[in-house]
């Protein structure tokens, strides 16, 4: 069986740096959902825990802050965060350790009707990549990529599956371009010997991958590493019931915001929220993604792919008994 080799002290150094996480987007989020004191928040990805303080300043007696994370990590940081403001008016707060695929039926057990605000950022944290889960291609060590214990990993996906599911999955979630050799090289490594460790499937990538390619500004198990992610926690299926959710628990009025990193679940993103105005439920405000500035980008290097997309609900919704049809009214204040 393969082990990981011992973290060295420089390692451990620069996993430590790497663990800084600065939330991005952090100005226009804040602007876009134009929380008031007394609204009903939910921040859907609690990550290093930045948007949710923020969010929680912005409330107060009278509000509600409902965070959510599949990783007990992030929700612990939520609850340091929430101990740590002192005013004697701070919102009510619900830290909740789940996946946000189920806010319908977390909002239910809160009590909690609907909300005036909601916040998806699809990014994962410097912690999750400082984490040893093997989500990260710099350093040996198991090779899980899940958030919680327990359900598939990224090792039980490259040594159960075929080529061509293999070869499916880094092309569908990775968008992979060596997708059928990487497959290929995972297959043949793994009849040798089982691919437990991140180590062994990135010398793996690296035999199904031409010596060129290997050699340019990203990482040749970039993709594939998103991809046997993406897959592990099911990520595209919890995303869009994570969205259907949000637009139906949110109030009259309400705004939901929703940051993503890459084309993949942008254009899942764009095309949900798409159909909800064509239905008639809100209106995309503004109608195009906001993007983080360029002081940004040069200060947190995980900015640079980052999309805002803000989705405001309709502020009532009325039936005609004349028309017989549902008459949408909108507020752009």
């Amino acid at each position: 069986m393969q082990t990981p080799s011992p973290r060295s002290w420089e390692t451990q150094i620069n996993l430590y740096m790497e663990a800084k996480h600065d939330s991005v987007l952090m100005k226009e989020v804040l602007e876009t959902l134009r929380v008031q004191p007394s609204d009903t928040v939910v921040d859907a990805t609690l990550g290093g825990a930045g948007h949710f303080k923020e969010l929680c300043t912005a409330l107060g007696e009278g509000g509600i802050i409902v965070g959510i994370d599949a990783d007990p990590a992030a929700v612990e940081r939520a609850r340091e965060a929430y101990a740590l403001d002192r005013r004697p008016h701070r919102p009510v707060a619900h830290v909740v350790n789940d996946n946000f695929r189920n806010l319908t039926h977390i909002l239910e057990r809160l009590g909690v009707g609907h909300a005036d605000a909601i916040l998806f950022d699809l990014g994962w944290s410097g912690y999750q990549i400082a984490s040893p889960r093997g989500f990260s291609f710099q350093q040996d060590e198991p090779l899980l990529m899940t958030y919680g214990e327990g359900g598939e990993t990224a090792a039980d996906i490259v040594n159960s599956s075929s080529e061509e599911e293999v070869a499916d999955i880094l092309f569908t979630y990775g968008e992979e371009r060596f997708a059928r050799g990487i497959a290929r090289a995972i297959i043949a490594a793994r009849a040798k010997e089982r691919i437990l460790t991140t180590g062994a499937l990135v010398a793996a990538i690296a035999a199904g991958t031409p010596v060129w390619y290997q050699k340019g500004k990203t990482h040749p198990a970039t993709k594939t590493f998103q991809a046997l992610r993406i897959a592990a926690n099911d990520e595209i299926g919890a995303l869009r019931e994570g969205l259907a959710a949000a637009l139906g628990a949110l109030a009259p009025g309400g705004r939901l915001a929703i940051i993503s990193f890459h084309s993949i679940e942008d254009r899942i993103v764009k095309n949900a929220l798409r159909d909800a105005a064509q239905s008639g439920l809100g209106v995309l405000s503004p109608k195009k993604p906001i993007a983080p500035s360029r002081a940004e980008v040069l200060a947190n290097r995980r900015a640079r792919s980052a999309k805002l997309r803000v989705f405001e609900r309709a502020a009532a919704v009325s039936y005609s008994e004349s028309s017989g049809v549902m008459q949408t009214h909108f507020s752009y204040a």
